[in-house]
């Protein structure tokens, strides 16, 4: 090679080059009915629209600023039913590139080489990469069968040995297994040398937050994850929140960079937050379509679970790599579930209008039937 040898590129980290990412297939989704990835099927608030179209041309040459953010935010927590245990302020806030950014930052953190990560199984499959990332070691508990009920007990046992971070799902991704504010609580109470992060990105489909419940200066050792993703329709534009005592937030803020949220997102999520009744007709409208679907399913003997979350599990009679193919040609993607303990075989759907639900399950008659 032009009298130069071929030389191999520098290695990474040992954990880096052990580490098998976390991936989703991202590419090809456009003009497809998208029941794959939990997203709002509708898109977001005219007004999120209407703000990013009056969002100043000038303005994207200044870093972006995040004045007001957090307020709005705190503000509209404080106005939902359930409310707010304790007053909040800025710093119990912190906010973040999408909760996945947030995820990678706790663990970037709080967790070292030889710590361990502490979650059940199967869940949100980031958590485990992000982990790998540090050199932690993984102890993913089994939820309890039938029903894939929360390990209550599994998981209080592994807390005395003194896990570096337990990672709760709540309502969890992808088994919908729901866990009370109570016991959120006991768990963390239990555990003060743990740092027990709640991710709540599909809360609102199920009213199971601890939000209402928690004072972060009783309970330090408490993280709580949301987004404007799954309700509010903004995960194209990347925004999450870390809600706790505000030393950790400020840990955690201390390994992202300054500026990792974009102008535009900041601008979106104003206006999102200052239109929840928007967000509130589209949960409803979900949870009415929810119960269409598994009226429907029930009717017809198919096998699958629901129960929290804006998705179900479905195991169909045929292949699932073949039913989920054949969807994909027919306009309409569901996500595998292939190679997940417990739930291999089965597809996750979903849930969007009833009139989305509709044609998909027209559709998965025809592609699924009986030989």
């Amino acid at each position: 090679m032009n009298g130069h040898s071929q030389r191999k590129p520098l290695r990474a980290r040992p954990e880096v080059e052990q580490l098998k990412g976390y991936s989703a297939p991202l590419e090809g989704r456009r003009g497809l009915l998208r029941l794959d990835f939990n997203e709002n099927t509708l898109g977001p608030s005219p007004k999120v629209a209407e703000a990013i179209r009056a969002f100043p041309a000038e303005q994207i040459a200044i870093y972006p600023e995040y004045d007001g953010l957090r307020e709005a935010l705190i503000a509209n927590l404080e106005s939902s039913p359930a409310g707010l245990a304790c007053a909040l302020t800025t710093a119990h806030v912190g906010v973040f590139n999408g909760v996945d950014a947030a995820i990678h930052a706790v663990i970037h953190a709080y967790g070292s080489a030889g710590d361990t990560l502490l979650t059940t199984s199967p869940t949100f499959g980031y958590y485990g990469p992000c982990a790998g990332m540090q050199g932690m070691a993984i102890e993913a508990v089994p939820h309890e069968l039938p029903g894939f009920v929360f390990p209550m007990e599994a998981i209080g046992a592994a807390l005395l040995r003194t896990p570096r971070i337990l990672m709760l799902c709540n309502p969890n991704n992808p088994t919908g297994t729901r866990l009370p504010a109570a016991q959120v609580l006991a768990l963390a109470a239990a555990a003060p040398q743990t740092l027990v992060v709640v991710d709540e990105l599909y809360e609102a489909f199920t009213g199971d937050s601890v939000l209402p419940s928690i004072d972060f200066r009783a309970v330090p050792n408490l993280l709580v994850l949301r987004s404007l993703a799954k309700t509010a329709g903004l995960a194209g534009l990347r925004i999450g929140f870390a809600l706790g005592h505000p030393e950790v937030v400020d840990r955690v803020g201390r390994v992202t960079g300054p500026y990792d949220v974009n102008s535009l997102a900041v601008t979106a999520a104003m206006a999102a937050l200052g239109d929840q009744p928007y967000t509130d007709a589209y949960v409803a409208e979900v949870l009415r379509a929810r119960h269409w679907l598994v009226t429907e399913m029930r009717r017809e003997r198919a096998s699958c679970h629901v129960a929290g979350g804006n998705y179900l599990l479905l195991w169909p009679r045929r292949s699932s790599a073949t039913v989920e193919a054949e969807l994909r040609a027919a306009g309409i993607l569901v996500r595998s579930m292939a190679g997940k303990p417990q739930i291999d075989g089965s597809l996750r759907i979903s849930i969007g209008t009833t009139e989305q639900m509709q044609l998909f399950w027209q559709a998965y008659q025809a592609i699924d039937s009986e030989p």
